[in-house]
């Protein structure tokens, strides 16, 4: 009896023992959940914030890239028609995309049917806002969207999250690029950077009329004498369906006295070799120092005053001539006074132009600059808050969404 008594104590701690490990492994498994969960949010949920950033990456890049295809269907020296440049851009986003990864793919699909769309972008004066039209030319504003998700027919999948009942992600982003009429220029201080631009001026009637005649087909007496090859980024004669116009001043023009368009650009004491620099080289952070904040840009008034020079003469045409081809910007005025050096240009607007054509030897009559309107942009500018018009000056792309 004694011996029994001595053994119930025994069996007793044995069946806690028991009932210990059984609440132990509850816990456990319990645990192992837990911990499984924890790894697939951890790993499923890290994919999927890398996956976003490389969708919005891709879609940043398409959209720029795509804006940089549209400016060539802008302005008067368009070289293809707005629509001709929305199939380049769609083409060009859609190659963009596809060299990028997005989480479990090596190469991104773009739909430009369902994912791209093509607008303008214009400032509002009155309201003091940018309007965005979709759908309405000329297209100066673009974009792109990029998913992985289940209705385009590319969810991102999971790896452990399917043991909690999610297989799979939509993951998707947009980007927004366009562009914006430039007010000026400027360079960083001490920057070895240049900028093109012609230290010559053509008066805005002229300029108009050329404009008129490519917009509308006006026949104001402007010819296309030269060809420009893209490929190749030579000149040579024959028609490429954009007039040049001649911006050496014909005798009867209205210019002053001793002056012949070339305008100071920095120093009030332009030389020839200052003229030459500028044609060949570009303007630098030194010739813009002489404006204020080291900046040449448009008053609040809309204006912006230059020095005349003596004009264009011979001892520019090898210099000129080396640059046929390239473009640049162009000062427009609408009034000039004072004779010679002491001429003053009222400038109102900048323009893109491509040198075609020069001569600057022989009679008045013989000689010429031949120019045509050109898309024409560095990252060197002022952008401002006004109306873009139909021969603006553009900044290069810039994303705005």
């Amino acid at each position: 009896m004694n011996k029994l008594k001595t053994r119930l104590p025994a069996l007793k701690r044995n069946d806690c023992k028991l009932d210990r490990r059984g609440t132990v492994i509850v816990l456990a498994v319990a645990m192992l959940v837990i911990v499984f969960g924890i790894a697939a949010f951890t790993v499923d949920f890290g994919i999927l914030n890398v996956t976003k950033g490389q969708v919005q990456n891709a879609a940043d890049s398409a959209a720029h890239a795509a804006m940089q295809e549209l400016v060539n269907g802008i302005g008067p020296g368009a070289t293809v028609t707005s629509q001709a440049a929305s199939e380049a851009a769609g083409a060009t986003a859609r190659n963009m995309v596809n060299k990028f990864r997005s989480g479990d793919v090596n190469s991104t699909n773009l739909s430009v049917e369902r994912d791209m769309r093509f607008g303008r972008r214009s400032w509002d004066s009155t309201n003091n806002q940018w309007v965005k039209e979709w759908g309405v030319t000329p297209y100066n504003m673009v974009e792109v969207s990029v998913r992985r998700t289940k209705a385009a027919g590319a969810p991102l999948g999971t790896v452990f999250s399917q043991f909690l009942g999610f297989d799979s992600f939509d993951v998707q982003a947009r980007s927004v690029a366009s562009v914006a009429p430039i007010t000026g220029f400027s360079l960083p201080p001490g920057s070895s950077s240049t900028i093109s631009l012609l230290p010559i001026a053509l008066d805005v009637n002229t300029w108009n009329a050329l404009v008129q005649q490519i917009h509308s087909g006006t026949p104001n007496g402007f010819q296309d004498k030269d060809r420009y090859n893209k490929a190749s980024g030579t000149v040579s004669s024959g028609s490429d369906s954009i007039p040049e116009v001649n911006i050496y001043p014909e005798a009867n023009s209205n210019m002053p006295s001793g002056n012949r368009g070339t305008v100071d650009i920095g120093s009030p004491n332009n030389s020839t070799t200052d003229l030459k620099r500028q044609i060949t080289q570009g303007l630098n952070a030194y010739d813009l120092s002489f404006f204020p904040n080291g900046e040449l840009k448009f008053n609040s008034e809309g204006v912006l005053y230059l020095n005349g020079d003596t004009g264009i003469s011979a001892g520019i045409e090898a210099s000129l001539k080396s640059v046929i081809g390239t473009t640049g910007a162009l000062p427009i005025f609408i009034s000039v006074s004072g004779p010679g050096n002491n001429a003053t240009y009222t400038i109102v607007r900048f323009v893109g132009v491509r040198i075609m054509a020069v001569n600057l030897r022989g009679g008045p009559m013989q000689r010429y600059v031949r120019v045509q309107p050109a898309s024409y942009s560095t990252s060197f500018t002022t952008r401002g808050e006004v109306p873009i018009n139909l021969d603006s000056l553009l900044s290069q792309p810039l994303l705005i969404e």
